[in-house]
């Protein structure tokens, strides 16, 4: 099922290895395919698992602050709850096989909130063009940032050392 999956929604991972910090986000980025993303494939105001197939994973190799909170070394998996004006960015320790219940249809995740480490606010900005496929990066501006892109939807997730 797996290998299947992929096919559509191939695996990716980007990495920042510069300024004291050695991150790398694994994840499997789905196309939009003319579909109404947020609101509808991905429901408002549910947790998702930021992604297709398995969880994506965010490590980190040193202690970090995500928008301010400390976030120690380590793997995590990386979930999002979508709202139209913001969304909350989650990194939990437990990183499950699937990310969603197969018996909900994937309309559940299988996230465990009481392994939550990180979970912050942040709001949604609208891109100048359509996304086509999911994508997460790193950008150094004034600051460095994971970015979030889909559809006509970009986060902009604050990393600092």
């Amino acid at each position: 099922m797996k290998t299947q999956t992929k096919k559509n929604s191939p695996e990716k991972t980007v990495a920042y290895v510069k300024n004291g910090m050695d991150l790398s986000v694994t994840y499997s980025s789905p196309s939009k395919k003319d579909r109404i993303i947020f609101g509808e494939l991905v429901p408002y105001d549910v947790v998702w698992r930021t992604g297709a197939n398995e969880p994506t994973t965010f490590s980190t190799t040193s202690d970090i602050k995500i928008a301010g909170e400390n976030l120690p070394a380590g793997t995590y998996s990386l979930w999002t709850r979508p709202s139209r004006q913001s969304w909350s960015v989650i990194f939990n320790k437990n990183i499950p096989d699937w990310g969603v219940s197969i018996l909900s249809g994937g309309k559940e995740t299988n996230r465990v909130p009481k392994e939550d480490v990180v979970e912050i606010e942040i709001p949604t900005e609208q891109t100048a063009e359509t996304i086509e496929n999911f994508t997460i990066d790193f950008d150094m501006q004034n600051q460095l940032y994971m970015l979030i892109s889909w559809d006509r939807t970009l986060v902009k997730v604050p990393i600092s050392k």
